[in-house]
């Protein structure tokens, strides 16, 4: 390395000396604005999945009320216009396209599937609420029966289109039954059934109770539709009428009104 004094001998740094000091600070300088850079893209990147995310998030929450929205306004529909109501006429009473709905559900057994999942949910959970309130196993099966044909009456087209196709319809079995929604319904409710009797009844009867709420589901159904779609008359009993009688099937049999033969 050359050194050199001025005049003054004040050191005079050589010009390796000059370039490695300037150097030095440059490589100093360009670490730091990489590191910064560096940082500055992860932040960006971050930033935009969290916006993606977001819109993802906000998009998805969307389509989640537009779909209850459709739900609702198909309800009403097909409950003013009947349960052979075609996807035409429901998304007209609802004010959009078919099309509209086609993209929701994709098609009609969808948007039965759909609305079969709020309907019974809400059914489901009106009978859950008045067997809690049963002081006795027949009085919750009373309670459970009553709330069931209260649900059903309360919309019969809406009732018969979630449970049954429409006509034309290629399976011959229930809409929902079909999809797994109305058995999966069935089945909770026989499970509501079944607790109460199993506490009742005692373990000595759990071979009764495997089988008898299943049957007892069966009568409750197809005797109240059959109630259901009765045309009102003198004959026909009421809601409160029938919910006594199908409890008493259940519980007693039809014995007790069978003529004795002696």
């Amino acid at each position: 390395m050359l050194v050199s004094f001025d005049q003054c001998q004040l050191l005079i740094p050589s010009v390796p000396d000059t370039l490695g000091i300037v150097n030095s600070r440059d490589e100093e300088s360009g670490s730091a604005a990489g590191s910064a850079g560096v940082a500055v893209e992860v932040l960006a990147a971050t930033e935009a999945e969290a916006l993606v995310d977001g819109r993802a998030a906000r998009w998805q929450s969307h389509r989640e009320e537009r779909r209850r929205e459709l739900i609702k306004a198909a309800r009403k529909a097909v409950h003013r216009l009947g349960s052979d109501a075609s996807m035409e006429d429901i998304a007209g009473s609802a004010g959009t396209s078919k099309s509209v709905f086609y993209r929701y559900f994709g098609d009609k057994a969808g948007l039965q599937q759909a609305m079969g999942e709020v309907v019974l949910g809400q059914m489901q959970r009106r009978m859950r609420e008045a067997a809690q309130l049963a002081q006795t196993p027949r009085e919750g099966l009373f309670a459970m029966v009553s709330a069931y044909l209260q649900m059903a009456e309360s919309s019969p087209n809406v009732y018969a289109f979630i449970t049954r196709l429409t006509p034309g319809e290629a399976s011959a079995q229930d809409a929902i039954a079909a999809s797994g929604a109305l058995g999966n319904f069935f089945e909770q409710i026989t499970d509501m059934i079944a607790t109460p009797m199993r506490e009742h009844l005692g373990e000595e009867k759990e071979a009764v109770i495997v089988y008898w709420p299943t049957a007892a589901i069966g009568l409750v159904r197809n005797a109240g539709e059959m109630w259901l779609g009765s045309p009102a008359g003198s004959t026909k009993p009421n809601q409160a009428t029938m919910a006594a009688q199908i409890t008493d099937w259940l519980c007693l049999g039809i014995a007790p009104q069978l003529k004795s033969s002696t």
